[in-house]
């Protein structure tokens, strides 16, 4: 396997298995300003990646057929590929060189000061925060996140600053290295939003992914930062086996805290007006309060990242109207955790506080999906009016849940009229929930 390929070569011929995926897609990204001739494979490609990857002039191959796979100086493996597969079985037999995303782009990024958001929930829209407080300085900022944001034209890109942020996931790198991605960054601030159990299909519980978080944690610098927010008591036992850099724990009363009841955030001697902010919940304005320490870190004042937050173009499908007419509004969000829709449940209701609201929540991970939630699932919904469950993986956990999107939209016609609010929740394609809702109303 290959060992620091980024000095080995200058420019070389990278073939990427799995690129449509966002991490990987970034990847590429990144690596063609580098100026290294790339293409990719994937199962199937789909917008925005494949809109993205086709502007950057990478030719890509629908399937892994072995007969398909080009020559290349370099294989980049992604981790939804495993034994079998006969991309990766040819590489194999062949003796070909190959390695794994997160180890490639943390050779790229390693005279970097790299800022990292990890946490079971948050990492997409912290990480675009940040990333918009820096540019809001002129600092041409490096990143790479598995996301879509208004502000910038694409999920990923090098930049010629020495800061890079990258969205720090706890999944595993790939089926030769069952490490978590975050493993391979190197952080010089390494954020932690928060702590659950979640991937239960690579952690078996929580002293799993732990476990991981710590292995990461033995990676900071004793000059660098660790940020977190108080009251997570799995952070705190994170923290208790073993810490060697600078801690920041955000919430406590002799520092940064967040009140929402009052409507500021509080910094130290400071006070800011949640009200100014464009995103919603709770949760939200909690990740905005951690990207603004971060930056402050790093030589940025809250005043000025307050500033740059006040025009935050947010990230897509975090609470995005998709849809709104004089009679109902349609939001589409990328909960897909017990606690996640919980928080967005009460966004909702914050910001509809008179009107009625039916959730459409789609069961796609693979922990929602077989029932490692229990009924802390479904009582995480238990604010709306109605909740309406998509659960394709033919393991119904609850009667209420339905297996196909039409017996689901059959019974929406019933009642669709009685609500004017339709918040849509899933972490995989929503535009096939979305649509034919939009198209509902439309015909109504």
């Amino acid at each position: 396997m290959v060992t620091n390929v980024t000095d080995k070569y200058l420019k070389m011929k990278i073939h990427i298995l799995g690129i449509c995926g966002t991490f990987m897609g970034g990847l590429a990204q990144i690596l063609v300003e580098k100026g290294h001739t790339v293409s990719g494979s994937d199962k199937q490609f789909y917008p925005p990646m494949s809109d993205q990857l086709q502007s950057l002039g990478i030719n890509m191959i629908e399937g892994y057929e072995e007969s398909d796979l080009p020559s290349a100086d370099l294989y980049v493996i992604g981790n939804a590929l495993s034994r079998g597969n006969p991309s990766v079985e040819h590489i194999l037999n062949q003796k070909l060189e190959y390695t794994s995303g997160p180890k490639m782009l943390g050779e790229m990024i390693r005279d970097r000061t790299v800022i990292a958001v990890s946490g079971t929930h948050g990492k997409t829209s912290t990480s675009f925060l940040i990333c918009e407080i820096f540019q809001s300085q002129g600092i041409d900022i490096g990143f790479l996140v598995g996301g879509v944001s208004d502000s910038f034209d694409n999920s990923a890109r090098l930049g010629s600053s020495k800061y890079f942020v990258i969205e720090a996931d706890e999944y595993d790198s790939a089926f030769f290295d069952k490490r978590s991605k975050f493993i391979h960054y190197h952080p010089h601030t390494f954020i932690i939003n928060n702590i659950e159990f979640d991937h239960a299909d690579i952690f078996n519980d929580l002293s799993d992914i732990l476990r991981q978080f710590h292995h990461a944690v033995r990676t900071v610098p004793a000059n660098g930062h660790i940020i977190f927010h108080d009251g997570d008591k799995n952070i705190t036992d994170l923290v208790k086996m073993g810490c060697w850099s600078a801690k920041h724990q955000l919430g406590r009363k002799d520092n940064i805290q967040l009140s929402v009841e009052e409507g500021v955030i509080n910094f130290e001697n400071q006070k800011f007006d949640i009200r100014d902010f464009p995103m919603h919940g709770k949760h939200n304005l909690s990740n905005a309060m951690i990207a603004m320490y971060a930056a402050s870190l790093h030589g940025i004042s809250p005043k000025e990242s307050f500033l740059a937050l006040t025009n935050s173009k947010g990230v897509k499908r975090r609470f995005e109207t998709v849809f709104q007419n004089d009679h109902k509004i349609v939001i589409d969000d990328f909960a897909h955790h017990p606690t996640a829709i919980s928080h967005t449940v009460q966004a909702a209701k914050n910001h509809f506080p008179t009107q009625k609201i039916l959730g459409i929540i789609e069961s796609a991970s693979n922990t929602m999906s077989q029932g490692h939630h229990g009924d802390h699932l479904y009582e995480s919904a238990s604010g709306l009016g109605k909740a309406y469950w998509l659960n394709v993986s033919g393991k119904k956990n609850r009667e209420f849940e339905y297996d196909s999107i039409q017996l689901l939209l059959t019974d929406l016609t019933k009642e669709i009229d009685n609500f004017d609010v339709i918040l849509i929740m899933s972490n995989k394609d929503s535009k096939k929930i979305s649509e034919p809702i939009i198209d509902l109303i439309k015909n109504k």
